[in-house]
Formats: structure tokens, C-alpha cells, sequence
């Protein structure tokens, strides 16, 4: 028998914010839609209420892809695929924001964290077309990455969190850490909220001694990435990344991290780190989950 016609849904929580969008089969957007990242009841009813709205009559909704904030359990085989887990966002601990939506809507659905949603995106449809490996680093609020081999994002037992590397400071550098964990990872010394305090209200390119130190600790992040990943391009994304001439001092100094180690491969694939190309590739992977969950058309649900 013929299934009805179907939707698709992706979803990006966030810190602040949860981004949706509904597609009909060939990809054309029906809604689109943010609002705050509340409790997550609030947030359920109101996705609900908008996938249902946007539902063409006669349809049906295929499959759900979430591009996830952490810590989250992403292990497929888990029987806690989708549990949140400790997180200060008041509610959402423990919550499994893939199980709801799944009864509530009655059909399959995806979870990944939104860096490698990011990722896989960037590699299907962006910077990273065509290549087999990519990592995605997003530097904002905080930092984060994922891999994506020929359609696969990595994942164990958790997620990578390479913002918890650590690097070597500065000799100059007596910035205290702004990660309550790690006195020397990258996001503690790089992210948005330490760059706050360094900046003293300066933007970045006003700044050329904090410019140098960013540059030099996401240099040694990309040569980190590069050693334990081997990744064909790294694409950077997120908001610190808006400062213009950033990717080739991050580059170089991961050129001078490395010592030459590597240096054809790097060569052959210059520039090797790159920009993002998707406004919104946490959302845009979340989709590209939702059709890998969705049913083949003609078949319906047992």
C-alpha cells in the first residue's frame, strides 16, 4: 500500500535557542521557525504544535533529525540514545528529548550533537563537498568538533569534546582559565567568554596580542586534529571566527606545531583549513538526518 506523502524535521537546540524547520520530500521548506531554549516541556508542546501546523493534509511526518546541545548520550545501540545529561539548563538534565518526540509524533528520529550535525552538513552540502574526511570546529560561546567520515559523524560512548584539550600557554599568557575544569584547554583560554575578559571590550582585529594568542592555541587544536584524526580539510566555523584573516594564522601556526611532520600531505590540500559555508549547518545536518531516518516511500510503519 502507498504511504501518504511525507515531511521532514530538523531540529537544532541550542544554549538559547531551539531552531526547527519542516520540508516537504524535495526538500522545500513549509515553516521554519526559533524560539528560546525554555523548559523542556515548553519546548516540546511548541515544536509539536508546529510540525503539526505545518503538516500539508494527507501527509505524514517521515523522519526527525536533532541537532543536540550536551552533554547528550549519541550512542545509537544505548537504550539512552537522547538523555540529556548533567547540564546547568534548568529541567533538561536527565530529560530525553528524542524519546518524547518520538511518541508524540509517531515517527523515527535521529540525535547527534549539533557539531557533528554541523559537520556532516558541511561535508554533504558545503566546504566540505566531496572530500571523505572532515572536522568542524566551532569557536564561540564555546568550542567544539566533530569528524564525519564518508557520511558518518564519530561518536563513542559520549562525543568528542576537543574544546577540553589542552594546550601550551604563551610564556606571556597569565590569563586564568575561563573553564571551571581545566586550567589550560583551548575553550577555557580561546571561547568567547575568555576572550571577554581579555579584550577588556576590544573587538579582536583591535587587539593584535590577544589575535596572536587565539591564533596560536587554535593552531595547536587544528595540529592536534590533525595528528589524532587525519581529517582531508578542517572547516572552522562559529562566531570568534568572523574576524576577517583568521584561518591562515591559525594555519600557520599549526604548520609550526607540527615541525614539518606531515607537511606534503598538508601541502597538497593548502589552503587545509577552511571556512564554513552554511549559515545554519547544525540545522541544515539535522535534515539531512531526518531523511536517513525516514522511510522509503511506498512502505508504511508495522
Amino acid at each position: 500500500m502507498k504511504s501518504p506523502p511525507q515531511v521532514l524535521v530538523g531540529i537544532e537546540t541550542g544554549g538559547t535557542k531551539i531552531m526547527c524547520r519542516v520540508t516537504d520530500d524535495t526538500g522545500r521548506t513549509l515553516t521554519e521557525t526559533r524560539f528560546p531554549t525554555v523548559t523542556p516541556d515548553r519546548v516540546v508542546d511548541t515544536l509539536v504544535a508546529t510540525i503539526e501546523a505545518a503538516l500539508p493534509v494527507g501527509s505524514q511526518v517521515g523522519g526527525v533529525g536533532i541537532a543536540s546541545f550536551g552533554p547528550v548520550i549519541v550512542d545509537r545501540a544505548s537504550a539512552n540514545v537522547g538523555r540529556m545529561l548533567s547540564t546547568p539548563k534548568a529541567g533538561w538534565t536527565g530529560f530525553n528529548l528524542r524519546r518524547v518526540l518520538e511518541t508524540r509524533l509517531t515517527a523515527p528520529v535521529i540525535i547527534d550533537t549539533d557539531v557533528n550535525a554541523a559537520a556532516l552538513a558541511e561535508q554533504t552540502l558545503g566546504a566540505g563537498r566531496g572530500l571523505h574526511t572532515v572536522a568542524y570546529v566551532t569557536v564561540g560561546t564555546g568550542i567544539g568538533g566533530g569528524l564525519v567520515i564518508d557520511g558518518q559523524t564519530l561518536k563513542g560512548d559520549l562525543h568528542p569534546e576537543i574544546g577540553h584539550l589542552a594546550v601550551t600557554r604563551a610564556t606571556d599568557d597569565g590569563h586564568p582559565s575561563a573553564c571551571r575544569f581545566h586550567p589550560d584547554c583551548v575553550e577555557g583560554l580561546t571561547a568567547g567568554p575568555a576572550l571577554a575578559v581579555r579584550l577588556g571590550g576590544r573587538r579582536l582585529d583591535e587587539a593584535p596580542e590577544v589575535r596572536a594568542i587565539v591564533c596560536d592555541y587554535l593552531g595547536q587544536l587544528a595540529a592536534s586534529l590533525l595528528l589524532a584524526w587525519s581529517p582531508q580539510k578542517i572547516i572552522f566555523g562559529g562566531g570568534v571566527m568572523s574576524t576577517p584573516g583568521l584561518l591562515p594564522e591559525i594555519e600557520f601556526r599549526m604548520k609550526l606545531q607540527l615541525n614539518d611532520y606531515g607537511a606534503s600531505a598538508v601541502a597538497e590540500r593548502s589552503p587545509y583549513i577552511i571556512a564554513a559555508a552554511l549559515e545554519h549547518a547544525g540545522l541544515e545536518g539535522a535534515l539531512i538526518m531526518a531523511r536517513s531516518a525516514s522511510l522509503p516511500t511506498g512502505k508504511t510503519r508495522s
